[in-house]
């Protein structure tokens, strides 16, 4: 039985005591959310505190992002998986939307920081997802599957244990535009034929499968209802504590 992740990525937003005001409101609000693992991402700058407040609760953190390099080293405004680790990260989100369409993130280059995660002892939160335009040309598929094919190419199945895939519609991000829970459940469907097939059926069966595009706490249920979707990477629905708590309790 696959046990639901529900992840905020706070991304550019919330200073060091703004981020730890809102997950101090959040403690509470989830303590009692024993039906799946709650991960929240704040910016780099506020990790470390961030995780000092939380030690102790069912919160786990995790970094927005890390450098492809595993070791220290001349590497000017990069942060490595084991930097992360040192300040109280168990998590990376790696290859976001974002960070692909605005900053050149290449398949290859999310392969390598993911293997940087893994070595650090990271569990490495990995996205893929179409735009609009791809999706309207009927090439969703296709670019998912190469999304995970480039990603993911030099990992092993025992690898598969540490990582977490998470689908993110690129045209439903900050949009308010949502997939539907069908269309949502076609695709994680989709990307679990797709890792079956490059690592095994039982690998793939194990791998939890997020969605990540405009989750609200009125969506996230009717999301969760779906076969294959096993959480939510969730927005701007995150930055504030009681908003995100209802989608962490949509079993209520």
């Amino acid at each position: 039985m696959r046990k639901p992740v529900i992840a905020g990525n706070w991304k550019m937003h919330k200073l060091v005591a703004e981020s730890v005001a809102t997950a101090l409101a959040l403690r509470p609000l989830v303590a009692n959310a024993n039906h799946c693992e709650v991960i929240i991402a704040p910016v780099f700058t506020a990790l470390k505190t961030v995780a000092d407040r939380l030690e102790g609760s069912n919160i786990r953190i995790a970094a927005q992002d890390c450098a492809p390099e595993a070791k220290q080293g001349a590497h000017t405004g990069e942060v490595s998986a084991e930097m992360l680790r040192d300040a109280g990260a168990t998590h990376v989100i790696i290859g976001h939307s974002e960070r692909r369409q605005f900053y050149g993130e290449t398949d290859a280059f999310v392969l390598r920081k993911t293997q940087a995660a893994l070595q650090s002892g990271l569990t490495a939160i990995v996205c893929v997802g179409e735009m609009l335009e791809q999706r309207e040309a009927g090439m969703a598929e296709s670019v998912v599957r190469a999304q995970l094919e480039g990603g993911m190419r030099e990992l092993t199945p025992s690898d598969l244990d540490r990582i977490i895939i998470a689908y993110e519609p690129v045209w439903a991000i900050g949009t308010g535009r949502t997939a539907t829970p069908e269309q949502a459940q076609e695709m994680h469907a989709f990307v679990r034929r797709v890792l079956s097939e490059r690592f095994s059926t039982a690998a793939s069966d194990a791998l939890r499968i997020l969605y990540g595009g405009s989750v609200k706490p009125d969506n996230a249920a009717g999301l969760m209802k779906q076969a294959d979707i096993d959480g939510a990477l969730v927005g701007g629905a995150s930055l504030e504590a009681e908003s995100f708590a209802n989608i962490i309790n949509y079993n209520q």
